[in-house]
């Protein structure tokens, strides 16, 4: 069976194949017996204090990075701890996925996390002094769901939208329908002026998706991608009644509060994660041009999605010389398969796109490894090199900013490299900030996501069993364009 089949018909079950491959159906999310099998972590509703990654949870703030450790706790290298929100203060058991909006009316800076209750807002303004201003519950509920587990925030002008996982499974085992979080439209406006917890509002909510793993936004052209979602209101479903969890693409241009279904990214093959741009890289054919890149579980594919009713697949790269299915060297990783494209981000010039693979570390061993693709032929990307320093931990979701590539990398924290000499094959390491001190364990623990692009060297990190970190980075890149110091407040991220 073709992988997109297989993705297909577990689609059938509106449940994301990483999660059935991890976990029976079926269940309530507090049925710690499965939960404890989701991504090896157990889930029952409870926080544990000190964390499972050795963090007391009590709030810090204006913790310097001084002999090698932020309050005497947090492993850190050119990274000051400006302060921790444990996740009891923040009306949370469990953090995922992070974003991040600069209010261009009053310059608020806000933090958005996406949490298994909902999503947080924190006003990371002053950065020593964050304010939690509430919390959005999720709009599927969650005793007797898959839960908000996987979430995912992007934000576009002055609106955030907010895709998850979370999938009514009673609902879906007692009648049959599809009944989930959709996307979450929320007027960010709102913030304006509060210093305070207050009851946030949705704007909005997309209901022609059931479900989804990530959003996606191209900020220059207004659209939004909603990755690995199962629909039921839109042509996307080729593939089995529920598609095949390529991107469904929406309009924001003309109204931000009310998206525009317009098209589908891919029909046929399961985009776990992507990466959208204006391309202006050194593959003159493509220059100006809306290419997307799918990590697509067993491989990565390029896109020229200009025409969203013509799109055209530039290639798929398949970079593994192992089965998708093949035996686990690790028995500890049981049922899942030998590797997974997680996610990935372009350099700056596009020349270069990083890719993270979730599973290579605990199904097979590897030590931490990024994949540098070189991007100048997009008809045929080449890979440079699968990079590792060594790290046990797995990596998760990274980004680039000002030439320094930000990952998450779960039990090893954040890590911050020099993408100068991505040509070369070679990261440099120069900052680091250990969010699960406990260890660096090959497990699902710990950093779950980063958002960079402040631009004032504040970096905001999630950590699922912790809480959120506010940090501030000295790190800078060698790269001539960016070693001056810093030269954007990053808001083509945050529009």
């Amino acid at each position: 069976m073709k992988r997109q089949s297989l993705r297909a018909s577990l689609l059938l079950l509106g449940v994301s194949m990483l999660t059935l491959a991890l976990v029976a159906p079926a269940v309530s999310a507090h049925d710690t017996s499965v939960n404890e099998r989701l991504k090896g972590r157990a889930y029952d509703g409870h926080v544990l204090d000190p964390s499972v990654g050795g963090v007391p949870l009590d709030a810090i703030r204006d913790a310097k990075c001084q002999g090698g450790k932020a309050a005497n706790l947090f492993p850190c290298h050119k990274v000051d701890l400006d302060a921790f929100l444990p996740l009891t203060d923040l009306d949370a058991t469990f953090m995922n996925d992070v974003w991040g909006w600069e209010d261009p009316a009053t310059g608020m800076q806000l933090a958005i996390a996406g949490v298994i209750e909902g999503t947080v807002f924190v006003d990371v303004t002053d950065g020593k002094n964050p304010v939690y201003l509430g919390l959005l519950p999720t709009p599927a509920v969650v005793d007797g769901n898959f839960g908000n587990l996987w979430g995912d925030i992007r934000v576009y002008r002055n609106t955030a939208y907010i895709g998850s996982e979370a999938l009514d499974i009673d609902a879906l085992f007692g009648s049959g329908q599809l009944v989930g979080f959709g996307v979450q439209v929320v007027d960010l406006t709102q913030f304006r002026g509060k210093t305070a917890k207050f009851d946030i509002s949705e704007t909005n909510r997309l209901t022609d998706i059931t479900q989804s793993h990530n959003v996606s936004i191209t900020v220059e052209t207004g659209r939004l991608y909603v990755a690995g979602a199962a629909v039921t209101g839109t042509p996307c479903a080729d593939e089995g009644p529920f598609g095949s969890g390529g991107s469904i693409v929406y309009d924001l241009r003309q109204d931000p509060l009310n998206p525009r279904f317009i098209g589908c990214l891919d029909r046929t093959a399961y985009n776990h994660d992507l990466q959208c741009v204006v391309y202006r890289g050194p593959d003159a054919d493509y220059r100006g041009r809306e290419i997307c890149v799918g990590a697509n579980e067993d491989s990565m594919r390029i896109y020229d999605a200009t025409d969203i009713n013509n799109v055209k697949i530039l290639d798929t790269l398949y970079y593994q010389d192992v089965d998708f299915w093949s035996e686990p060297e690790n028995p500890g990783f049981p049922g899942a398969p030998a590797f997974y494209a997680h996610q990935g981000w372009f350099s700056e010039d596009h020349e270069f796109f990083f890719l993270g693979d979730e599973l290579d570390e605990g199904q097979q061993g590897f030590d931490r490894t990024t994949y540098i693709w070189d991007m100048t032929d997009l008809d045929s990307p080449e890979l440079v090199k699968d990079f590792s320093d060594g790290s046990t931990s797995i990596d998760h979701n990274m980004f680039v900013h000002e030439g320094l590539l930000y990952q998450a990398n779960y039990t090893d924290g954040l890590n911050i490299y020099d993408a100068w000499k991505a040509d070369k094959g070679r990261l440099t390491e120069r900052a680091y900030f250990d969010t699960f001190p406990a260890d660096d364990r090959t497990d699902f623990f710990g950093a779950w996501g980063t958002y960079p692009f402040f631009g004032d060297g504040k970096v905001i990190v999630t950590s699922s069993e912790e809480g959120m970190f506010v940090l501030n980075s000295r790190a800078k890149s060698s790269n001539n364009d960016f070693a001056k110091g810093r030269t954007s407040k990053g808001k083509g991220h945050q529009k």
